[in-house]
């Protein structure tokens, strides 16, 4: 019988090779902001090495989000990197300045988003425009 954490992992290695390009982004999403709620509980806490882990770990997300950015196909790309830019800076700052309100301040900043990209993912999607746009919803 295999070990539950294993089963667990192949079990989400399985998902995220089967997900769509939609669902993976969600899918991350999801992941950076159970580790921001992480990061600020253990700075809450005072658990430094908790708190980093979980900080880092969502740099690392977001890094993962701007390389899937492509402003020729999207003209929003530009300015969804600023935020993703600037993010990442209160995160870096909130680690080393043991700050749990930078922290809440990314909490508060990737949330909508997070919201918006799941809409986006679960609305229908319209015919091609004749400018070669797609058009949500």
């Amino acid at each position: 019988m295999m070990n539950p954490a294993l089963k667990r992992a192949q079990l989400n290695r399985e998902a995220i090779l089967s997900a769509s390009p939609a669902r993976l982004l969600t899918m991350l999403y999801d992941r950076l902001l159970v580790d921001l709620n992480r990061a600020e509980t253990a700075q809450l806490a005072a658990e430094w090495t908790v708190a980093s882990e979980n900080l880092v770990h969502a740099q690392s997300i977001i890094s993962e989000l701007i390389s899937s950015l492509n402003s020729d196909v999207w003209s929003g790309a530009k300015g969804l990197h600023s935020i993703y830019a600037f993010a990442t800076q209160l995160l870096i700052d909130a680690n080393i300045k043991r700050d749990a309100g930078l922290t809440r301040q990314a909490i508060s900043l990737m949330e909508p988003l997070r919201q918006t990209w799941h809409e986006a993912a679960t609305a229908p999607v319209a015919p091609i425009s004749g400018d070669g746009g797609i058009r949500i919803g």
